[in-house]
């Protein structure tokens, strides 16, 4: 947060006009929601995000993925993982060793995609399709293709498989086997507010999103999880 203030225009004003001092609240000032700011009104001035040294604005919906996935379904070499989406989402860039992944338009996937998961099927290998639910209905016509379902914060469920995402935070946690949403800690720092549950990337340096509430603010807790004894989200 220290360096946040410093050197991001987004939080340097929000917080100063929130009563923070390097980010220090001032005595007899609380600020919004302890200093949180709402996702949207921070992608709304995303230009502001970026430090003043430099940095990317873009976004990274698939940040994260590679590392998520590893709790979700343990993808395994040879592996291959498609990310269903739009043009313009990157393939995930932080997928295992020797998994290897790609995008898809799931109502009209391309044939080198399509080939792609033939072969990779056909030498006993296993192909996950990761997006929402509609996307990997589309897709998964061939039902060896295994489902990593994307949930938001305001429709986490039991699974038994899933991915916790934002589109504009990226992957934050998934589902693990005890039936938990393990958050990515090492990546992801998460918090309760008044306003909702607020999240820090701590590894991404530009954009920079600290402190932000996604989904229109949904309330829970950050516990640790009674098996594994790592941060769980429990909305």
């Amino acid at each position: 947060m220290r360096s946040a203030f410093a050197t991001v225009p987004f939080y340097r004003e929000r917080w100063a006009l929130d009563g923070r001092e390097d980010p220090v609240l001032v005595p007899g000032r609380t600020g919004t929601d302890g200093g949180a700011a709402p996702l949207a009104e921070a992608v709304h001035k995303s230009v502001d995000l970026v430090p003043l040294a430099g940095g990317a604005q873009r976004t990274e919906p698939s940040r994260g993925l590679g590392r998520v996935l590893r709790t979700a379904r343990r993808p395994g070499p040879g592996s291959l993982v498609v990310l269903l989406g739009p043009d313009g989402v990157r393939p995930p860039a932080d997928l295992p060793k020797a998994v290897r992944g790609c995008v898809a338009d799931p109502d009209a996937p391309s044939v080198p995609v399509l080939r792609e998961v033939a072969a990779v099927l056909a030498r006993g290998h296993r192909v996950l399709a990761v997006g929402d639910d509609k996307a990997i209905t589309a897709f998964t016509e061939d039902h060896r293709v295994e489902a990593v379902p994307h949930r938001e914060l305001d429709s986490l469920d039991t699974g038994p498989y899933g991915v916790l995402h934002d589109p504009a935070l990226g992957y934050l946690g998934a589902l693990g086997s005890c039936g938990r949403w393990h958050l990515d800690w090492p990546h992801v720092y998460a918090r309760p507010t008044a306003g909702g549950l607020a999240f820090t990337l701590l590894r991404q340096e530009s954009p920079r999103f600290v402190d932000v509430i996604p989904a229109g603010g949904i309330h829970g807790e950050i516990a640790p999880c009674p098996r594994h004894g790592t941060p769980v989200v429990v909305a």
